[in-house]
């Protein structure tokens, strides 16, 4: 079955049992060498580097205030509805600031501020068990509690569809533009998951927490302070992400509805077709 999978061109991921990355099992590399050739100038080449980080975090910021708008629409007279109303108005001025000619590290800044705004009224969005699923900050290594740990791994199961779309048009996930090179680190790949995040992670993430899917004693406190789900969790936590990715959406730019999951795949393409020539710029996916 994992010939079968490598010679079709399907990548495989091991993860440990809290969402730690393992190992991938992938077939031969794809895509002509000249991409990534132009994918690594294209990175040592401020002016360009910068275009794409832009497009990336304001990718982000469009579905983030999407995610809050809609929440706000759906429950008006919710008390936290106005709360995220103003959030989701800061996030459009720092949208606005991003496209002004803001250099790389500007534009990291106001990622990491957009960031803020937008966690700060995250626990706005969460109307399931608050008394065991609450959001204080964004914790990551280790997450600290279980909302942070329901994120942290949908956000690996995310990232790792993202860095298999980007190999399978034959660029390099290690190599990106918004964030640093580091070894170890999908740079790319953490690139592209940005504007994708609050489609395909947060919002799996708080439906199920909202539907009564997902309970407190599946989420259980190490030793060490980090907060892990078991296994029957995890296997519910996987199948509501298969089963987000099958649903519809209409995609702006290619102006056709395709499958929420084959967006990262569309993302990629568009990348690559921007490197080389094809398009002019990189347009991000945003989120009706």
């Amino acid at each position: 079955m994992m010939g079968l999978c490598g010679r079709r061109g399907v990548a495989l991921s091991f993860l440990s049992e809290h969402g730690r990355f393992l190992a991938r099992v992938q077939g031969p590399v794809s895509g002509n060498v000249l991409l990534r050739r132009k994918q690594y100038r294209t990175a040592d080449e401020p002016g360009q580097r910068t275009d794409l980080a832009r497009a990336f975090i304001i990718g982000k910021l469009v579905n983030c205030r999407t995610v809050l708008l809609r929440t706000a629409r759906d429950r008006p007279d919710h008390p936290g509805a106005q709360a995220l109303r103003e959030a989701a108005g800061r996030l459009a001025g720092i949208g606005q600031r991003c496209e002004r000619g803001a250099e790389l590290a500007a534009l990291r800044g106001l990622e990491g501020e957009a960031a803020r705004v937008y966690f700060g009224v995250f626990d706005h969005l969460v109307n399931g068990d608050k008394q065991h699923f609450y959001f204080r900050e964004r914790s990551r290594r280790p997450p600290l509690d279980n909302l942070n740990a329901l994120l942290s791994f949908l956000y690996v199961l995310l990232s790792h569809d993202v860095a298999s779309a980007l190999e399978g048009v034959g660029l390099d996930p290690a190599v990106g533009y918004l964030h640093a090179d580091r070894p170890g680190r999908p740079s790319l790949a953490l690139d592209l998951m940005e504007e994708l995040r609050p489609v395909l992670a947060d919002r799996v993430a708080l439906s199920l927490i909202n539907r009564g899917q997902v309970k407190a004693p599946g989420f259980q406190a190490t030793e060490s302070g980090a907060v892990a789900m078991d296994d029957d969790t995890r296997k519910v936590v996987l199948a509501a992400y298969q089963k987000r990715k099958q649903s519809v959406v209409s995609h702006t730019f290619l102006e056709e509805k395709i499958a929420l999951g084959l967006v990262p795949h569309a993302q990629a393409l568009l990348l690559a077709r921007c490197l080389r020539g094809d398009i002019d710029d990189y347009p991000p996916f945003f989120w009706k």
